[in-house]
């Protein structure tokens, strides 16, 4: 019996020893827990450091468990390229949305935590990173947009979806006020864009960006990461670092424009002539849309106007273009002088009408017009100085794959339109519906005429009087 006790108090004694030790352990755990809790802003602070709290549980055990389960093994595409750590542990330093990234990245964060607000900070938005002053160049096709700004109450917006996207992708750098963000030109609702240019800071994978030598291949592929997240009718094409005294809109040389049309019965070079007429720098008050409230300067200078074919036919029409290039252009500008060169094309205006409109001392009001549709109308570049814009052969790859898809499609949706013409009777060309047109035409100096700057500035200055 003496044996047998003495063997039994040996096993409970040993015993206590193992328990002791893994409760030593636990502690230490626990306390490694409390340390990565207390850096994670996303959990509740009520609870107390020396215990492990439901974020540290959230951030630690799930993960862990998950792990153990085989459902972690690789971070996704974008991760890769956005360079994420796929580590589950959050170093003491990093912030709420650098947690809830790696509860994201391992299927963690449900979707109503990834759009919650914490403290006034939005997820999805950095602000403890590198970063670097980006421009970007952007493409966009804008049929279905209400414009390129998002600052009207209106969606979609090109601008919205670009925001969107560069929120999605972590790739903020605090709030958008913050970002120093800037844009060359806001096209109308309907306008496309091939050459729209934006700026703006954005999280960089190089700690020292003042450096003067940039290695692409070690920087966030910019145009890779955003055209995986936006819609397919908008486009990066390249990405460029620019110094801190770079604006979007005020450092830009020149814009160049693309408008098209189907040539029909149109006189050419009687279009061509006048729009010669626009070459230099006027007043263009009578060819856009007046906002005295904003613009007291209606001078602008137009560095080319021309107007060719485009090698594209259909039903024995041809389409052709107008190039017009400018150092800056007023609201509706283009389409309101593309509008005039319509009504000369037709014969319905002598091209001196140019000339007379130009002349604000003789017609100090724009008459009142129609502005040529907006389809057809195209940012078509931005130039800068010293602004190289890059892409990855990957990006490049893509992107050309991508155009190319849509190019067929419509294609098709053409061909299927062109059948259905083909099932209608075609009438002969009445002359008499062209002989009518001319005679119901209004010449553009006898029409009646908006008010001028100086009525509509007037008109300004007393609402304001009158809020005082």
């Amino acid at each position: 019996m003496a044996a047998a006790d003495t063997d039994t108090t040996a096993a409970l004694r040993a015993e206590v020893a193992a328990l002791r030790m893994r409760v030593q352990e636990l502690e230490r755990e626990n306390q490694r827990l409390a340390r990565i809790a207390s850096s994670c802003t996303c959990g509740s602070k009520e609870d107390s450091v020396g215990s492990i709290t439901s974020a540290s549980s959230c951030l630690y055990g799930s993960c862990h468990e998950a792990q153990h389960n085989g459902k972690i093994h690789q971070s996704s595409a974008l991760e890769k390229d956005l360079s994420y750590p796929f580590d589950h542990t959050v170093i003491s330093t990093e912030n709420e949305v650098q947690c809830n990234r790696n509860l994201e990245v391992n299927g963690l964060l449900d979707d109503s935590s990834k759009h919650t607000k914490r403290k006034g900070r939005q997820v999805g938005v950095l602000s403890h990173c590198s970063k670097r002053l980006v421009a970007l160049k952007v493409m966009y096709f804008g049929q279905r947009f209400y414009g390129f700004s998002s600052e009207g109450n209106t969606e979609p917006t090109v601008e919205s979806e670009i925001f969107k996207a560069l929120e999605r992708a972590k790739l903020m750098v605090g709030s958008r006020k913050e970002s120093c963000y800037s844009r060359c030109g806001r096209t109308d609702k309907g306008v496309s864009a091939t050459g729209q240019v934006i700026s703006l800071y954005l999280r960089s994978n190089i700690k020292d960006v003042g450096g003067d030598m940039l290695d692409a291949r070690s920087e966030v592929d910019y145009v890779k990461v955003l055209n995986r997240i936006l819609p397919r009718d908008i486009r990066v094409l390249g990405w460029c670092p620019v110094p801190a005294d770079f604006h979007a809109r005020f450092t830009c040389l020149n814009r160049e424009y693309k408008y098209l049309f189907w040539k029909g019965d149109l006189d050419i070079l009687e279009m061509q002539k006048a729009a010669s007429k626009f070459i230099g720098e006027h007043d263009f008050r009578n060819f856009c849309k007046m906002d005295a409230a904003n613009v007291s300067n209606y001078r602008r200078r137009i560095i080319e106007f021309t107007i060719s074919a485009c090698d594209r036919r259909s039903n024995n029409d041809e389409l052709c273009s107008m190039t017009i290039k400018g150092s800056a252009f007023l609201w509706h500008q283009v389409r309101c002088m593309v509008a005039v060169l319509f009504l000369i094309g037709q014969g319905l205006e002598s091209p001196s009408v140019v000339d007379s409109l130009l002349d604000i001392t003789r017609a100090p009001r724009k008459p009142q017009y129609k502005m040529a549709p907006e389809l057809p109308l195209i940012l078509r570049s931005c130039l800068f100085d010293k602004a190289d814009f890059m892409c990855s052969s990957d990006a490049n790859r893509s992107l050309t794959e991508h155009l190319n898809d849509e190019y067929h499609h419509h294609m098709l949706q053409a061909e299927i339109f062109h059948v259905a013409l083909s099932c209608l009777p075609f009438p002969e060309p009445n002359s008499m519906e062209t002989l009518k047109k001319k005679s119901n035409h209004i010449p553009l100096l006898s029409r009646q005429t908006e008010p001028s700057y100086e009525e509509r500035i007037a008109k300004v200055k007393t609402k304001l009087a009158d809020n005082l």
